[in-house]
């Protein structure tokens, strides 16, 4: 095989410059720029291409060959190493538990790779990442690249309004302890994510449901709440509702803002899928940065296991959540926030968002193959919310997948008011495509038959 032409990009990398080559070399592994066995130039001809020493380049290539990036065979030259996916754990139970609303497995496992590589880099910066506590709300390092990361949907966005928070549910047990006493109420749309009605629940606040159509929040029910209720805060989720799927409009948002601030109601913005949808409106909290809290958790577009969420606070508001922060969780481990900037100051994010989009996409086409025209369904999101239909209830068909292996979760763990004949099914917890394909299939023989005919009782 011949050598590629490869050249790395170093004009925005800070560091050593071997250090730069490698990572430079990494970033393009996980992106797909460079394939696995791919060979790569020699180390000589890299040297005279960017005009360095061969010390340098060798240096790069032994530093790669260290993390497991590429390997050298004698007399061939130096190749991409190829790498095998590891099989994913099953559950103990033996089922494919689609309950819960996981973002898809991908399949580079050079990507994959990549983000492991990531941690064993961290061990650059030194003990005191290991060893010492971080002010609440993150360091300033970690701040600045949260800000750029919002900065793609919050274009006004300054690092002093922006927190780190330990995940969606860190940062809203922040501000709604920031914005509510006991005993408050808080407007949610009636079909809402449940960790927010578990914090609204720990806190004492009382829940008002607002009815929502095939848009998203109706803006006359808040409108009616904010006259009645006296809310002391609106949370929602305008883009790609959990569990519905649906993305308010523009014209929706801004009416929606406007009663927000006539009543002077902050607003809570729940953003855990906005950078799966790039093309999705505006947030509310950039066309209202005075009076929105906007939360972006990283779990649905990058990793679940991160734990980090990025907080856009309105001026003048970020130290009192950040305090907020302090009481419940002290500080946002070191660790996962160092390891969630690496990937975005690395394009490693970018990577891993594009390959979740595209694995989704994938899954999607696998859903309406198996179960055309069932669903509420967004070409951008890996749930679907399924309506049942008689003689099926929710229940009913909730208890019976799961005695033949299947978990999903019925529209009660959602509901703030009565509860739909509805269920919503996770597409990104299956280990693979043809895992999914299986237990969909299933799903579709199930609702073809009648309960009575499929029970196993006797």
């Amino acid at each position: 095989m011949a050598a590629i032409s490869w050249k790395p990009n170093l004009a925005e990398r800070g560091g050593p410059i071997y250090i730069a080559i490698a990572n430079a070399l990494a970033a393009d592994i996980a992106s797909g720029a460079l394939f696995q066995g791919a060979r790569l130039p020699t180390q000589r001809r890299l040297a005279d291409e960017l005009g360095i020493d061969f010390t340098t380049v060798s240096r790069a290539y032994a530093e790669a060959r260290t993390r497991g990036l590429i390997e050298g065979k004698v007399g061939q030259g130096t190749y991409v190493k190829v790498r095998q996916m590891a099989q994913g754990r099953a559950q103990p139970s033996g089922l494919v538990d689609m309950s819960m609303n996981l973002p898809p497995r991908f399949q580079s496992a050079s990507l994959n790779q990549s983000m492991w590589d990531t941690v064993r880099e961290l061990q650059d910066e030194g003990p005191d990442l290991l060893t010492r506590y971080q002010e609440p709300g993150g360091i300033m390092a970690d701040r600045m690249v949260a800000t750029s990361w919002l900065a793609r949907r919050l274009p006004d966005v300054t690092s002093d309004r922006v927190l780190v928070a330990a995940g969606a549910q860190g940062a809203l047990h922040a501000i709604l302890s920031v914005l509510a006493d006991p005993g408050d109420t808080i407007c949610a749309e009636d079909l809402t994510y449940p960790g927010f009605r578990s914090v609204a629940s720990h806190l004492r606040l009382k829940l008002a449901p607002l009815e929502m159509d095939e848009r998203g929040l109706l803006p006359e029910a808040f409108d009616r709440a904010c006259q009645t209720m006296k809310p002391k805060a609106l949370y929602c989720m305008p883009t790609l509702h959990n569990p519905t799927t649906r993305t308010m409009p523009l014209d929706r948002r801004r009416e929606l803002l406007e009663l927000a601030r006539a009543f002077e109601v902050p607003v809570i913005e729940d953003d855990a899928y906005g950078a799966l949808a790039p093309n999705a409106p505006a947030p509310l909290a950039a066309l209202a940065p005075d009076i929105v809290y906007h939360v972006a958790s990283l779990s649905k577009c990058l990793s679940p296991a991160l734990r980090v969420a990025y907080v856009a606070a309105p001026e003048g508001r970020s130290l009192r959540v950040a305090n907020a922060i302090r009481a419940s969780a002290s500080i946002v481990s070191p660790l996962t926030s160092a390891t969630a900037s690496r990937w975005i100051e690395t394009g490693l994010a970018d990577a891993v968002r594009d390959e979740i989009m595209r694995e989704t996409v994938t899954r999607l086409e696998e859903f309406h193959r198996t179960l055309p025209g069932c669903a509420e369904t967004s070409s951008e999101g890996f749930h679907v919310w399924l309506s049942v239909q008689e003689p099926w209830t929710r229940g009913e068909l909730v208890s019976r997948l799961r005695s033949i292996g299947i978990g999903v979760v019925a529209s009660d763990s959602f509901a703030l008011a009565a509860a739909p004949e509805a269920i919503r099914i996770g597409l990104g917890a299956p280990a693979s495509v043809e895992e999914l394909r299986r237990s969909l299939e299933i799903l579709a023989e199930l609702m073809s038959q009648q309960p009575a005919i499929s029970a196993t009782v006797v």
